[in-house]
């Protein structure tokens, strides 16, 4: 697992996104570059520190379960999400285990988001 590559790859696509991307309202007082932290951790149902220690590259080796909901979490391509977890130091899925398990959602329907939209 390449901890640093990770990191940085993790920090480059949660930039990547905005609000809108994902359903949120970008609100008037907003300083960080895409997602806040703390919405990115929702979309993909872990806590906070958890997401921060990963993205800061002091996380332990995320499962690959935890590595799914972060694919669908940041909205990644099936390339990115297989480089997501080479990255991680796990063998990409399949394509037919990809098939039954990628479902990339909308915010609309996502209890995380309707958290988000209420703060």
């Amino acid at each position: 697992m390449d901890r640093a590559q990770l990191a940085d790859f993790l920090r480059t696509r949660r930039e990547a996104l905005q609000p809108e991307d994902v359903g949120l309202p970008r609100g008037a007082r907003r300083r960080a570059a895409g997602l806040r932290r703390e919405e990115v951790a929702l979309l993909c149902g872990m806590s906070v520190d958890y997401w921060s220690r990963l993205e800061q590259g002091r996380g332990p080796q995320p499962s690959d379960q935890m590595l799914t909901a972060v694919a669908r979490g940041l909205r990644l391509t099936l390339a990115e999400r297989d480089h997501l977890f080479r990255l991680a130091g796990h063998a990409a899925p399949s394509a037919s285990a990809a098939a039954s398990t990628w479902r990339p959602g909308s915010c609309a329907s996502s209890t995380a988001c309707t958290t988000l939209r209420r703060r």
